[in-house]
């Protein structure tokens, strides 16, 4: 390779530079910015019920549709802020009755189908299709329309079950009711119309109204003449509902203003039944007819008996619908956003408690050890044995073996110290206890206690016992001073028998044997009388099925005598056939004459004026 290439080449090469010696650029991208800055979260839920929860965006909505009620129903401002009050109430109110109405299975799917029928036939729409394409135009959601009106038909079933039904008002509480508050109950003089329209042209002319005069005067005088207006209304089909006699539909009061002066001033005069001349309005001529006339004053309660009912059931429902929401709120789970408050919360609800959970304490491992062997920290076990048991028993006479053995009973070291000292301790083998016999090894012995000579025996006292399985010496009570010595051997007892007792003195075995004589005799049964005896023998005699069996002996059988058998007996001879009774003569059947039954031929003729005599051995029938 030329020289020139081979330098040219090696100024090209860069030259490697360690990490340490040029740090490495990295460029930053610049950072975006944020979507929402000062953003604010506005859908959260507020409140949860049970399984339900209210957000955010529910408590807006319907704020914004109290806001536009209040305005329908010209509310004051202190009225609106009073229901923006309770607003969250009565949210949380419909939310427990949905809870509730879900506990009951309540279904309303078939409820919703005829209200949505209904609320079409109320607007006139042909087809639910109209209606559905109806809401979605006024901007409402059509799915958010059906829950709205399932969640009320839900509630109102909830209300009228738990709450409707336990309310029992009375005749007599209807009465009271509506004789308290008969002022209120006051009504203005009304009627109710029914109407039969003549119509004309919007700008008519002479003849034209001269037309619908003449008709209007002709039902006037059909009227007079005893037709009845609902027949004549059917021949005017531009009068309102001729199908119901041009019934109005409406109460009309003096004063309101729903008819015209004029109309009130010739309708009111009028009496139920009655009807007035032709009048004419910008429709034409009309013709009213007084169905009813309710006079001004307090109406009977027969008249306004579903009204009064309905008052009172309202004012009885209000206290015991919050009554009823106030323990189901105690009942349920409602958890409340800070900011938010429930005017109708209780103070008996259940407030949710939020805890971390800790894990549990550890156990601390303790060593099991035996019933001989004494624990860590513990005083050692005492032993005693039968030797030294004879030496601390209690004695006022000798003191000094007793001290002398618990000091030498203290001074030995307790078998259980290996297992202090951290040691294996020794193994115990298990003992063989028998019948009747106290353990030696398996239980511990407790510790004994001295007490002074000349103290009170009593709880505490030293009551040294001795060890398991040594014979207890029996306390003689006759030996109350020290002199004696316990331990010293006593004199064996040879046996008594019964033989060795005192004898009995003459006198006492006289009154012994007549007192058992009267005991005897006290206990023998008085004798039978002579009808008791034959009760007893009769009592006593076997019985069978047709007399007395006892004497009845089977034949003995013979060897080898032929065997009687059913199917060799002879055949039993029928029974003779009775003789044929004699059939009456025609004469006799037809005039209904008695029939005279001759005498059997077997048997001789009577004697004359004497009775016939039966016969000492009559001859027996022919076979």
């Amino acid at each position: 390779m030329p020289a020139g290439l081979l330098a040219s080449a090696q100024v090209a090469v860069p030259k490697y530079q360690g990490p340490l010696a040029a740090p490495a650029t990295h460029e930053t991208l610049p950072a975006p910015a944020p979507i929402t800055p000062n953003g604010e979260v506005v859908e959260y839920p507020i409140v949860r019920v049970n399984d339900g929860i209210i957000d955010r965006g529910d408590y807006e909505r319907a704020e914004q549709q109290l806001i536009e009620e209040a305005q329908r129903d010209h509310a004051t401002p202190a009225e609106l802020e009073q229901r923006k009050k309770d607003l969250l109430r009565d949210l949380i109110d419909k939310q427990l009755l949905l809870s509730r109405g879900k506990e009951l299975d309540i279904n309303a799917d078939s409820e919703l189908i005829r209200r949505l029928d209904d609320i079409r036939k109320q607007y006139h729409f042909d087809s639910m299709e109209a209606l559905e394409k109806a809401i979605r135009e006024s901007g409402i959601s059509y799915e958010d329309y059906k829950a709205t009106q399932r969640n009320d038909i839900i509630t109102q079933q909830v209300i009228r079950d738990e709450v409707g039904r336990n309310l029992h008002l009375t005749a007599k509480m209807e009465q009271a009711y509506y004789d308290q508050h008969k002022q209120e109950f006051a009504q203005p003089e009304s009627e109710r119309l029914s109407e039969i329209l003549i119509p004309t042209p919007d700008n008519p002319t002479d003849e034209q109204l001269a037309q619908a005069q003449a008709k209007a005067d002709d039902v006037v005088a059909k009227l007079k003449a005893g037709a009845k207006f609902e027949n004549l209304v059917k021949l005017y089909p531009d009068s309102p509902n001729p199908d119901k006699g041009g019934d109005l539909n409406a109460d009309y009061k003096r004063g309101d203003g729903q008819l015209a002066k004029v109309l009130e001033d010739q309708t009111f005069v009028l009496k139920t039944g009655e009807s007035t001349a032709p009048i004419r309005t910008r429709e034409g001529f009309v013709i009213f007819k007084v169905t009813e006339h309710t006079p001004a004053g307090i109406p009977p309660l027969s008249a306004i008996d579903e009204q009064v009912q309905q008052t009172m059931f309202q004012e009885a429902m209000a206290p015991a619908l919050r009554t009823y929401l106030t323990d189901l709120r105690e009942k349920a789970y409602v958890d409340i956003a800070p900011g938010f408050v429930d005017t109708g919360a209780s103070p008996k609800e259940t407030k949710p408690v939020y805890a971390a959970s800790t894990p549990p304490a550890a156990k601390k491992k303790t060593k099991k050890g035996r019933l001989d062997q004494a624990r860590p920290g513990t005083p050692a076990a005492t032993s005693t044995t039968p030797a030294t048991a004879a030496a601390v028993t209690p004695s006022a006479a000798s003191p000094a073996p007793v001290a002398a053995s618990t000091a030498k009973r203290n001074s030995k070291p307790a078998k259980t110290e290996n297992v202090a000292m951290n040691k294996k301790p020794r193994k115990v083998h298990r003992e063989k206890i028998r019948y009747g016999q106290a353990p030696r090894n398996s239980l511990p012995v407790a510790p004994e206690e001295t007490l002074a000579s000349g103290s009170d025996q009593g709880p505490g006292a030293a009551n040294t016992l001795p060890p398991p399985g040594a014979a207890i010496a029996s306390i003689d009570q006759s030996t109350t001073t020290s002199d004696v010595d316990p331990l010293a051997p006593k004199a064996s007892q040879g046996k008594t028998r019964f033989a060795d007792r005192a004898p009995l003195e003459a006198k006492t075995k006289t009154a012994a044997k007549t007192l058992r004589t009267k005991q005897k005799a006290a206990a023998t049964p008085p004798p039978l009388t002579a009808e008791e005896k034959a009760a007893q023998q009769v009592q006593n005699a076997p019985l069978g099925l047709r007399g007395d069996t006892a004497t009845k002996k089977k034949p003995k059988k013979v060897k080898g005598a032929p065997k009687e058998r059913i199917q060799e007996a002879p055949p039993t001879p029928p029974a003779p056939k009775p003789d044929a009774t004699p059939i009456p003569p025609k004469s006799v059947r037809d005039n209904g004459e008695p029939v005279v039954t001759p005498p059997p031929s077997n048997l001789p003729p009577p004697a004359t004026g004497t009775q016939p005599a039966a016969p000492a051995n009559p001859a027996p029938a022919p076979q």
